[in-house]
């Protein structure tokens, strides 16, 4: 995937773990915030999913969003769980 590719997916996938996962007022990120949560899941779901034999992000499809979702799901439940 290319550049612009992992920016849209990382979005997608953001905001689609923020609405999952909502936190209220104090949830309030900005866009850029939301991109970085969103590819950062990709990589956390990525790795966590290879190691399980699932699957990878591979490309720009439902698997690999289901993945990447799940991915910035736990990362947003790790840091509002150290935040407190």
């Amino acid at each position: 995937m290319g550049l612009l590719s992992w920016i849209i997916m990382g979005l997608i996938v953001g905001l689609l773990a923020r609405w999952i996962m909502p936190g209220g007022d104090k949830n309030k990120k900005g866009l850029a915030l939301t991109i970085v949560i969103g590819i950062a899941g990709a990589f956390i779901g990525g790795f966590i999913a290879a190691e399980l034999g699932i699957g990878n992000v591979t490309g720009f499809n439902l698997k690999s969003v289901v993945i990447a979702t799940g991915g910035a799901l736990l990362l947003l439940w790790v840091v509002r769980e150290v935040s407190r």
